[in-house]
């Protein structure tokens, strides 16, 4: 009877815990979407909501929309930081505060580990394509509308 080479065989566990990892990850479109406002612009944004989904973020994306992002909902305000691993598309990213205002934004290089952080406690973090906001002239100090206070725990 054939014997598999350590080798294959080592190869073959990876591609196996590869595709248990895929499977259970969000697919695209998966997460709910929530509209935004920030100024007189409109957002579409996926909600990161849970640990899964934040983790997962904007990873292995290819493009994002014109007006689309993503919302992340930490359990609490404190200084949050943010890296691009496995994120094609480059990204800005708002830290905002329990009032949804902008307190500082950050953008970011694709596929690079470097850390931004939001620059006081912050309890969302919204990432939309690079230079969104500046071209609005949407900056620290501003709103962004529609973000519902999540229940304390």
């Amino acid at each position: 009877m054939p014997t598999a080479r350590p080798g294959v065989l080592a190869v073959m566990l990876r591609m196996a815990l590869v595709a248990l990892a895929l499977a259970a990850s969000p697919a695209r479109g998966q997460l709910p979407v929530v509209e935004l406002g920030a100024g007189m612009h409109l957002i579409r944004a996926e909600l990161a909501a849970d640990d899964p989904s934040r983790v997962q973020g904007l990873m292995f994306r290819k493009s994002l929309g014109q007006n689309e992002g993503m919302l992340f909902v930490f359990d609490e305000s404190t200084t949050h930081c943010m890296w691009m691993k496995n994120t094609f598309t480059p990204l800005s990213v708002a830290f905002l505060d329990e009032a949804a205002r902008i307190v500082n934004i950050a953008d970011m290089t694709p596929q690079s580990e470097e850390s931004h952080c939001a620059s006081q406690p912050a309890r969302y973090a919204l990432e939309m394509r690079r230079g969104w906001f500046a071209e609005r002239g949407i900056g620290p100090g501003s709103t962004i509308r529609g973000i519902a206070a999540p229940a304390r725990k």
